[in-house]
């Protein structure tokens, strides 16, 4: 029974310590003026990649010089476009500029220095994905411009398990090695740093991992309720007493 004591002793003192090491919302700092955006941090910045286009999104490529060659078209699901003089050309796994660059050299030849620009009119995988300790974990559609906080609110807001301030966003993009971005959505929340409040894109995960008094409550629940045949209530320190 002493082993047992010291144990419940330990894990009511580690409790203790983690509560105590818990930093409430720094003080607000003024957001900035009506129209202003703020850059995200460099950190942040520096690994949002330029949009990558995808099967189903509808491109528009204007020729500055040779407007009777403008128009509309969509990414095929074998990733190709079909444009006049030039046939068919890749587009699915490539940057606009990019895809701009290819058709200004496949124009070349028909056309004295072509002056092209390709926009993306419509995406067609305006979706992300929101997991972990959330509400309702799933995927989110997008309707155009999205942030982190708005994709959480849209499955019902963080679980009390959230860690907050250390949430990941997994963005593939179209690239071979997927970036990983730790965003503090506490920060944004409480208005101390909103460019943490990043702009999310097609196919990003949204993954909220748990916070670590929510990690002991699992080693709690796991290592000592189902473990040591003990009722952890009032009666059974009564019976020690």
């Amino acid at each position: 029974m002493g082993s047992v004591l010291r144990l419940v002793g330990s894990l009511l003192f580690f409790l203790f310590f983690l509560s105590g090491c818990a930093v409430g919302p720094q003080t607000p700092v003024p957001i900035g003026e009506m129209g202003e955006q703020e850059a995200p941090p460099s950190s942040l910045a520096s690994l949002s990649p330029s949009y990558v286009i995808q099967s189903g999104d509808e491109l528009e490529i204007k020729y500055y010089y040779n407007t009777e060659l403008n128009e509309a078209v969509t990414v095929r699901p074998d990733g190709r476009i079909s444009l006049q003089l030039v046939g068919d050309v890749q587009a699915a796994s490539l940057t606009t500029n990019e895809l701009t660059a290819v058709l200004k050299e496949k124009y070349s030849t028909t056309i004295r220095d072509p002056e092209i620009a390709v926009l993306v009119r419509s995406f067609y995988a305006q979706r992300v994905f929101v997991d972990g300790e959330v509400k309702i974990p799933g995927m989110v559609e997008m309707g155009g411009y999205m942030t982190i906080m708005q994709s959480i609110a849209s499955v019902g807001g963080l679980l009390d398990s959230a860690k907050d301030g250390k949430v990941l966003v997994i963005r593939r993009n179209g690239l071979k090695k997927p970036l990983v971005m730790t965003v503090d959505v506490a920060a944004a929340s409480d208005g101390s740093d909103i460019t943490q409040d990043i702009t999310l894109e097609p196919y990003d995960i949204v993954y909220v991992p748990k916070s670590a008094i929510a990690n002991v409550n699992t080693f709690v629940d796991l290592y000592i309720r189902k473990n040591i045949p003990i009722n952890f209530s009032y009666g059974f320190f009564n019976q020690v007493n």
